[in-house]
């Protein structure tokens, strides 16, 4: 089955930067699903899996605008220390991932006091061009629920 609207895809991948250091991979764990033609994955990962086939590995290197988007100035927040997730002892430079109103989120640490961390909100992946590497594992048909839901249910998408 071929990758278009309406289909759900279950892929593994591997993030690396233009320089090829693996920074983000899910090699050897759960697999992502995602319904395809929805707006539920970013536009330079669906537009290369657009018209492959299960079994395939794609590899693009693709600008920040279609991926994770491109930085924004003035994210920088000062949180309490107790909020970041992820490590008891923190450094500047660390990812954490901090609870915000529209849910969990990375951001890299900049400073640490005794109380307080002054952390940028940007996702730290943002404002990079970064090569995907994509195995198709499996296309199927999406289900009406799924369709009307917006997005793929069971393994490796949304847990109702």
């Amino acid at each position: 089955m071929i990758v278009a609207d309406d289909k759900i895809v279950r892929f593994s991948y591997s993030i690396s930067d233009e320089q090829g250091q693996l920074l983000e991979s899910n090699q050897g764990e759960k697999a992502v699903a995602y319904l395809h033609g929805h707006d539920n994955m970013m536009p330079g990962v669906e537009a290369m899996l657009e018209g492959k086939a299960a079994g395939e590995t794609v590899e693009a290197l693709l600008p920040a605008a279609q991926t994770f988007g491109d930085r924004q100035d003035g994210l920088e927040q000062r949180v309490p220390v107790k909020h970041l997730q992820g490590a008891t002892k923190w450094q500047a430079g660390m990812t954490a991932l901090v609870h915000t109103e529209q849910g969990p989120r990375q951001v890299t640490v900049l400073k640490v006091g005794k109380f307080m961390a002054n952390v940028d909100m940007n996702y730290p992946l943002s404002g990079k061009t970064l090569k995907f590497n994509i195995t198709i594992l499996d296309v199927r048909d999406a289900s009406d629920e799924e369709i009307a839901h917006g997005h793929a249910h069971g393994d490796g998408g949304h847990q109702h």
